[in-house]
């Protein structure tokens, strides 16, 4: 069986005053049914920008997608390096955005907004998607759903707007469900209470979900797969266990000494990686975390690592996997 999303080689660029934004570059996943994949990475590595490719949500010019195809259940949604993305926002894949504030209309009732997805992509009566809405609003545990609905999104605290837009997101019960940082504004209990409904929704729908996030912990609580993004590209990709445990790029090494923990053998003082992401401008020839990379080596800097194999699901772009590196890996990621 084909998995639901194929991604292939998507390179995404922007043209800016100061020259070209190579922002995506040969990204490329699958995401099956039912699963939960994570992509995680600093800010401005690329997450958001791959997903919103996706579907349609950023502005041409001037952002184009100069390669690469994305096929949704069998159909390439990517034509022509064009997206009609009114076909699969909303209906296909949803979406709960990083700040809900900045996402909801001030001017309409919570009801309303989440009753007009209904209306547009299922063709709902109005009295018909309002009482979809109410529906939807209980579901999401938020209390006295009627009475919700016809306040506006002013009246609701930070943790009640994120439900409002799972809500939303979940109207047409679409197929996949992305949460681009759904939890950033969040207090760490209600942090907890949205992974949970999150995860008993797609107990309960079958739906995958796309999280992206730089919290591990987010990640270790949520996800099947991961991919690990760095300067527009993927750089490790594996389960949740390859990536926690048998990390096998450098940067996801510097990820995880960056993260607290409560194990009592672990270092109390986290460890920051030093320097800051290359020139998205001018991407670097060689790996585009070698001025970091404290394992860095001479062909790091001129020759772009291809995606070693390192077990049935698990990859990583890091020239210390080459047969012929003098240096053992087992050193480096094992220690």
């Amino acid at each position: 069986m084909s998995a639901l999303l194929e991604v292939d080689d998507l390179r995404v660029e922007f043209d800016t005053y100061g020259g070209t934004v190579q922002a995506v570059r040969g990204v490329s996943f699958e995401l099956d049914r039912g699963q939960t994949l994570a992509i995680v990475g600093e800010s401005g590595c690329g997450k958001s920008v791959t997903v919103q490719s996706i579907m349609g949500l950023i502005p041409m010019p001037p952002g184009r997608i100069t390669s690469g195809s994305a096929r949704l259940d069998g159909k390439d949604v990517i034509d022509d390096k064009r997206i009609d993305g009114k076909d699969i926002r909303g209906r296909l894949v949803g979406m709960i955005f990083q700040d809900p504030m900045s996402s909801l209309n001030p001017t309409m009732t919570i009801g309303e907004q989440i009753a007009e997805t209904l209306q547009v992509h299922r063709g709902y009566s109005h009295k018909r998607a309002l009482a979809r809405a109410i529906e939807l609003i209980d579901m999401t545990r938020i209390p006295e759903a009627a009475k919700r609905a016809r306040q506006y999104p002013f009246e609701f605290s930070g943790g009640m707007l994120q439900r409002s837009m799972i809500a939303m997101s979940l109207a047409c019960e679409p197929s996949i469900l992305i949460a681009d940082e759904p939890t950033t504004a969040l207090d760490v209990t209600i942090q907890a209470q949205i992974l949970d409904l999150m995860r008993e929704l797609q107990r309960d729908n079958g739906m995958a979900i796309i999280l992206i996030t730089h919290d591990l912990g987010v990640v270790a609580r949520m996800a099947d797969e991961v991919l690990v993004m760095y300067a527009g590209e993927v750089v490790e990709r594996g389960s949740v266990d390859d990536v926690f445990y048998r990390s096998a790029h450098p940067y996801t090494l510097g990820l995880r000494a960056a993260m607290p923990s409560n194990r009592d053998d672990a270092a109390q003082e986290l460890t920051p990686i030093d320097g800051s992401p290359p020139d998205l401008f001018a991407p670097p020839a060689g790996c585009g975390y070698f001025a970091r990379c404290p394992h860095a080596m001479r062909a790091c800097e001129t020759e772009h690592p291809r995606a070693f194999e390192l077990g049935e699901q698990h990859r990583a772009r890091c020239w210390l996997h080459h047969e012929d590196c003098d240096v053992a890996a087992d050193e480096v990621f094992r220690k």
